[in-house]
């Protein structure tokens, strides 16, 4: 973890999300990743009890299990402008591409274009490369599902190889989500364990193409409201 970062992992039940909150410890100032509307107040008390200015609410994707949180946040905090890739199709206040950082304070977060799970799905990358944040595209020990919203296993397993295990082996990734009570990984960690990723590109195809889930229970719900930051009646 960089020198002078402020870290929060904080986890939304219903469904089993991670948020995360990065400040730099000098200014205050701050980035919210993948924030969820149940927990919208949660978030905004523990940034007023840290003293943070909260510049941006950034989203890795649209989402289709749960609303975003982006919009009231947006409301509860002046000056948090909501973040989002441009092949997201979604509303957001900053669109971003591969290539571009979001600067909080004397740090940064890069965006690298991790498509597969959604067409608009990005990976923030700390700028020292101690830390990513992989949203759906990489799970730990597993990955996002590519049966619905531009998924595509081919792109995700092209993606995940070129740009987040890409990274140094001791880079800690952090997804979006965990079904199993386990909050962080590492790139070496998920390049000799990940029982999907391991595998050839053909192999991971049939795996991925055969997995038969259920749709996200919130998906009628979610991914209209998140094409409009969380807020329908925007």
């Amino acid at each position: 973890m960089a020198a002078g970062l402020i870290f929060r992992q904080l986890f939304e039940l219903k469904s089993s999300t991670y948020t995360y909150i990065l400040a730099d410890a000098e200014t205050k100032e701050a980035v919210i990743i993948d924030p969820v509307l149940e927990t919208v107040e949660r978030d905004a008390r523990l940034i007023r009890q840290l003293g943070l200015t909260l510049l941006y609410a950034a989203n890795t994707h649209v989402h289709a299990d749960h609303v975003t949180g982006s919009g009231q946040l947006k409301e509860k905090i002046p000056g948090c402008r909501s973040v989002l890739s441009l092949e997201s199709g979604g509303k957001a206040d900053v669109y971003i591409k591969a290539g571009d950082t979001i600067k909080f304070g004397s740090m940064a977060l890069e965006v690298r274009a991790t498509p597969g799970h959604t067409d608009g799905c990005v990976t923030y990358v700390l700028s020292d490369h101690s830390m990513a944040f992989t949203g759906d595209a990489l799970l730990i020990r597993g990955c996002g599902r590519t049966d619905f919203q531009q998924g595509n296993p081919e792109k995700l397993y092209k993606s995940v190889h070129e740009e987040i295990l890409s990274l140094p082996d001791a880079c800690q990734l952090y997804p979006a989500h965990d079904y199993t009570g386990q909050t962080v990984t590492t790139v070496a960690e998920e390049k000799q364990f990940n029982p999907r990723l391991t595998k050839p590109l053909s192999e991971f195809c049939k795996i991925m193409n055969n997995l038969n889930l259920p749709y996200p229970k919130q998906i009628d719900r979610a991914v209209p409201a998140n094409l409009l930051c969380g807020l329908q009646d925007s």
